[in-house]
């Protein structure tokens, strides 16, 4: 008989945490499942899903506004109404809700706890003042927002991604602090819904961690969207005027600039969610940076394991499920594996969308790995002709003299989608031949993978050597 009340006990009851709780009760393990508030997450409530329905929200609006595009009569666009848009973002919330149910979860064996844990032992939790015993832990307690210290912004008041989703007015001038994936979409999705956004960062240019020449395409078309950057800028101090709010920056060059607004997002970074847990008491260690973890998503303490955004490697859902199932596999099944970061994709959902995997240059040179670069143009892909929007590229990584793919970057119409192919390649060490030998559908986005690698083929198949060969052999006139 054990001496632990349970097997596994998880904290923290988003997408990290619910893969674990889920893998470990269907495999045998009395599991129970501690949650502060509601399970989901951010990702359910604040991130993920309210904010791509919101970005689709605007698109849609940005269609209305622009069918002349598509040959179609101009009409007359009313002024959006936020919070009938919010009405619907949260109705999407409800029904992807129902498959993060507490009902759910007790139906596959998890006993799921309301309340604040603490560490008091590195194998015993305290929970409203109940002491809770388990063989194993997870941790999966997420993150929050990063409130970077700004003279009188607390003052003057501002908004994170959590509580842009429960706004019901449209801010007529908006100031976004942060040119990251989070705060490049909320800038382009309230720019389309009607706000005048200004985009700030110290960042040379938005999206900063992705080469230069593929955020280039999105940042044309924020500008085309109207939103005005202020990019390599620091921002100094907020205060009121009447009504008004009123953001101060420092450019590079030293100039300030007084910004003024209805409202400032504040989408500056994340810090893990680390505080109250009484990690000291469990031996487990970490940093302001999140809990330290190796491959197998270990921490100090073997048996305590962490996942997800805690752990302050990606801060992406499908990277905290799939740690999540790496901690079902070492510590329930007890089959070693590890997660390997190389082969994680990510998606920026802009408009055009940004997706990755493997290398892109910055980052094979920050490896010192050399490269060859592939690319083709979306304006080369029929489908994207046909739908009008045909800004954008592909560009493949090979390693060095070959045709390995190390690194695939996709900026354009439904990159997130298209880019499968290329987590396959990546993930498979496959080469270029394997993308440009199989039927693609017509007309479909996906063809630009092999129209870009069969560029490779065709520069050493359609040559003056290979001509001259076959004129020789077989008589050939031309």
């Amino acid at each position: 008989m054990s001496k632990h009340d349970y097997d596994m006990i998880i904290i923290g009851g988003g997408a990290a945490g619910l893969t674990v709780a889920a893998g470990a009760a269907q495999l045998g393990a009395k599991t129970a499942l501690i949650e502060k508030e509601k399970l989901g997450g951010d990702c359910l409530y604040y991130g993920c899903v309210p904010s791509k329905t919101l970005i689709k929200a605007s698109k849609v609006y940005h269609y209305a506004k622009n069918l002349k595009t598509f040959g179609l009569p101009e009409v007359e666009v009313p002024p959006c109404n936020l919070k009938s848009v919010m009405d619907h973002v949260r109705g999407v919330i409800d029904r992807v809700a129902v498959h993060d149910s507490v009902e759910r979860f007790q139906g596959l064996g998890v006993e799921v706890i309301f309340g604040s844990p603490e560490f008091i032992s590195d194998h015993e939790v305290k929970v409203d003042g109940k002491a809770l015993s388990s063989s194993r832990f997870t941790i999966a307690t997420g993150s929050h927002p990063m409130v970077i210290p700004i003279e009188g912004l607390q003052e003057t008041g501002f908004i994170t991604n959590v509580e842009t989703f429960s706004l019901e007015k449209l801010p007529g001038r908006l100031v976004v602090l942060g040119a990251g994936p989070i705060g490049s979409e909320l800038a382009l999705a309230f720019a389309r819904l009607g706000s005048k956004v200004t985009l700030v960062d110290v960042l040379e240019y938005p999206l900063n961690f992705e080469d230069h020449d593929i955020a280039e395409v999105v940042i044309k078309q924020i500008v085309n969207d109207g939103i005005s950057l202020r990019m390599s800028s620091k921002a100094k101090k907020a205060y009121k005027e009447g009504n008004q709010k009123v953001l101060l920056i420092e450019n590079k060059n030293g100039s300030e600039e007084a910004i003024q607004c209805d409202e400032i997002l504040l989408a500056t970074g994340r810090r893990p969610n680390v505080e109250g847990l009484n990690l000291e008491a469990a031996g487990v260690e970490y940093t302001k940076n999140g809990i330290e973890t190796d491959l197998h998503m270990q921490t100090s303490q073997k048996h305590i394991s962490a996942a997800g955004d805690v752990n302050g490697k990606f801060p992406f859902t499908h990277i905290a499920g799939a740690e999540g199932s790496t901690i079902v596999r070492n510590a329930i099944m007890h089959i070693p594996g590890k997660i390997n970061y190389n082969m994680t994709p990510w998606v920026i959902f802009t408009d055009p969308e940004i997706a990755s995997i493997g290398y892109n240059e910055k980052r094979a040179k920050e490896d010192n790995v050399d490269y060859d670069i592939h690319v083709e143009k979306f304006e080369e892909v029929d489908r994207a002709l046909a739908e009008s929007e045909y800004q954008g590229k592909i560009k493949i990584l090979t390693a060095a003299g070959s045709a390995k793919i190390i690194g695939v970057q996709i900026v354009g119409l439904h990159a997130g989608e298209i880019i499968g192919a290329s987590v396959l390649a990546v993930n498979k060490g496959m080469k270029l031949s394997d993308l440009a030998t199989p039927i693609f559908a017509y007309p479909t986005l996906s063809e630009i993978h092999k129209k870009s690698a069969g560029k490779y083929y065709a520069q050493k198949v359609f040559s003056p050597k290979v001509r001259s060969i076959l004129k020789f052999i077989f008589g050939y006139q031309g």
